[in-house]
C-alpha cells in the first residue's frame, strides 16, 4: 500500500480577510485549511519479473536471439545486449572458416498465402545461409570483448566442427577461454557442409549423434546445448524476427509479456513455468480427440427424425438441432 503524506495548505480567503477587516457587516466565518496527499513512489508496485535461471544461467528475460545473422559481429551483438535481450547465442563457428562460400542473395521472403503470393503477408526467411564465414580468431576475440563489456549477460557460442575428435575438442577449448556462458551445438544446420558430416548431417545419424556428443560432454566444462534438426527429408529454415522487426522488438516482447503476467496476477516465470507440461501430446492424440468431439456434436446435433418428435417447450433447442452450420 502506497504511503501518504498530507501538507497543510494555508491560503488567504479574500472572504475570510475581509469579514475579519469589516466585522460589523457581520461576515464572519472561519478560515480554510486544505490538505494535499502525495503517494510514494517507492511504494509503487512493482513490475513483473521476466527474470529466467536456465542450467545456472541467469537472464534478464526470457528473449534469445538464435543462431544466424542476428548475432554474426560484435556490433550487432552489443546492439542486441544494449536493447535489453535475455541472451544471444551468436553464429555458429567452425575451427576453419576459409571453408565457408556464402552466395548472395540467400534469402527469400516467407509469405503467409499459399503460392508465395508476393501480395501475402511476411511471416519469415527461407535461407541459404552457411555458418560464420569470419575467421575463428576474430571471432573469439569478438566474444571476449563482449564478455568484458556484459559481464553479467548471456552470451551462448554456437559450434559445429567436421567429424574428428581433436578438431571438436580444439574448437571447444578455444571458445570456452573467450569466457562465454554455454555452447549451443550445431546439429541442425541442413546446409552446414553435410558432406563434411556437419550440422544436419550429423543430426539426422544417431550412431554419429552419440559418438559426437560424447566428445563434446566429455571435453566441455560449461552448460551444453545440442540444437537438433526436427527433420530427416526436407527443411524450411525461418530466421529470427529480429530480421524482420530489429533489435529493438524485444522491447515489446517484454511488455507485452509483463501485461500477460499482469492480467494472470504472476509476479515471475516461475509462477507459471511448467504449468503446461500436462496438456502436451501428441500430434496422433490430438486428431483422435478432434474425431471424438466431431463424433460427440453430430451425437448432440442429430435433429428430429419426423414431425411427430417436435414438442412445444423444447421447440428452440429443436431446432438448432437441425441447423447445419
Amino acid at each position: 500500500m502506497a504511503s501518504l503524506s498530507f501538507t497543510q495548505i494555508r491560503g488567504k480567503n479574500p472572504v475570510a480577510e475581509f469579514s475579519r477587516t469589516r466585522p460589523e457587516l457581520g461576515l464572519t466565518r472561519p478560515s480554510r485549511v486544505g490538505f494535499r496527499v502525495f503517494a510514494s513512489e517507492s511504494e509503487a508496485k512493482a513490475e513483473p519479473d521476466l527474470s529466467v535461471t536456465v542450467n545456472g544461467l541467469h537472464m534478464p528475460n526470457p528473449f534469445v536471439i538464435g543462431s544466424g545473422p542476428p548475432g554474426t559481429n560484435y556490433t550487432v551483438m552489443k546492439r542486441a545486449f544494449d536493447e535489453g535481450w535475455g541472451a544471444v547465442i551468436a553464429k555458429t563457428v567452425s575451427l576453419d572458416a576459409a571453408k565457408v562460400k556464402n552466395v548472395t542473395p540467400r534469402y527469400a521472403r516467407l509469405r503467409a498465402d499459399a503460392n508465395g503470393s508476393p501480395k501475402g503477408q511476411i511471416i519469415g526467411w527461407e535461407n541459404i545461409e552457411l555458418i560464420s564465414d569470419r575467421p575463428l580468431e576474430i571471432m573469439l576475440k569478438e566474444f571476449k570483448q563482449l564478455k568484458q563489456e556484459y559481464p553479467d549477460r548471456i552470451l551462448i557460442a554456437s559450434i559445429m566442427e567436421e567429424y574428428n575428435k581433436a578438431g571438436w575438442e580444439e574448437l571447444i577449448d578455444r571458445v570456452e577461454q573467450t569466457g562465454v556462458d554455454a555452447f549451443e551445438i550445431n546439429f541442425s544446420c541442413p546446409h552446414g557442409m553435410p558432406e563434411r558430416k556437419m550440422g544436419a548431417a550429423v543430426g539426422q545419424d544417431c550412431a554419429l549423434l552419440e559418438e559426437v556428443c560424447g566428445w563434446i560432454n566429455a571435453k566441455a566444462t560449461i552448460p551444453v546445448w545440442a540444437k537438433m534438426t526436427p527433420n530427416v527429408t526436407d527443411i524450411t529454415q525461418v530466421c529470427t524476427g529480429v530480421m524482420m522487426h530489429g533489435y529493438g522488438i524485444v522491447k515489446k516482447l517484454c511488455s507485452e509479456l509483463q501485461d500477460f503476467m499482469k492480467l494472470h496476477n504472476f509476479s515471475s516465470i516461475e509462477d507459471f513455468r511448467g504449468v503446461s507440461l500436462e496438456y502436451f501430446t501428441t500430434h496422433t492424440d490430438l486428431v483422435r480427440r478432434q474425431q471424438e468431439a466431431i463424433q460427440q456434436r453430430k451425437a448432440v446435433r442429430k435433429g428430429l427424425q419426423s414431425d411427430k418428435e417436435w414438442t412445444g417447450d423444447g421447440f428452440v433447442k429443436e431446432t438448432e438441432s437441425m441447423v447445419s452450420n
